[in-house]
């Protein structure tokens, strides 16, 4: 299995820490629960819809980036199916320097064969020319998702896609967590 992953809210849990930082920066009524399902939709959503201001949306860049990579954890059993993947690529907004800090940090590095990061240049998802750069070169089987957003590039250059804790329409498939997923893929006799 050849797999393509999103970060934030797919392979890491750092929507809490997100949801924490942009508290800070909204009105004091709003509250958390509302600003994780806006971040969920897409952080460029989120700053519309609290209409922050771009000195806002760089306070939160620079706020998020001093949070510590402790409390931006990856998801519970993500390393059975990381382990078990023959390639696993990264597709993500994050600054690659960001998303390097985390896995170094957690000492998952190794895993990856490969990374596009938010300052690579590439368009921003759902453009599908950074999901086709790296099919190109990795031949994928599957894109895993939090979000419709992460999918919408997947259906678009043929890839089976999962969504991870989201049960909008469009997947493939659907999982909470990743030991049913691991399940899905690679099902053990009983």
């Amino acid at each position: 299995m050849r797999i393509l992953w999103d970060f934030d809210g797919t392979l890491f849990d750092t929507y809490p820490a997100f949801t924490r930082v942009m508290k800070e920066l909204v009105h004091s009524e709003i509250k958390e629960e509302d600003i994780l399902k806006e971040l969920k939709v897409s952080f460029r959503h989120a700053t519309e819809v609290f209409d922050l201001s771009e000195a806002q949306v760089e306070t939160f860049r620079e706020m998020d980036n001093a949070v510590s990579p402790e409390d931006k954890p990856p998801f519970r059993g993500l390393k059975d199916i990381l382990e078990k993947a023959e390639v696993n690529v990264i597709m993500t907004h994050k600054p690659r320097e960001e998303v390097i800090a985390i896995l170094n940090h957690f000492e998952m590095d190794h895993y990856f064969t490969d990374l596009v990061a938010g300052d690579d240049g590439y368009p921003r998802k759902p453009d599908a020319s950074s999901y086709r750069y790296l099919h190109k070169k990795h031949n994928l089987d599957l894109a895993i998702g939090d979000r419709v957003l992460d999918i919408l590039p997947a259906k678009e250059i043929g890839l089976k896609t999962c969504l991870f804790q989201n049960n909008a329409e469009g997947a493939d498939m659907y999982v909470t967590n990743y030991h049913d997923l691991s399940e899905m893929l690679w099902p053990t006799s009983k």
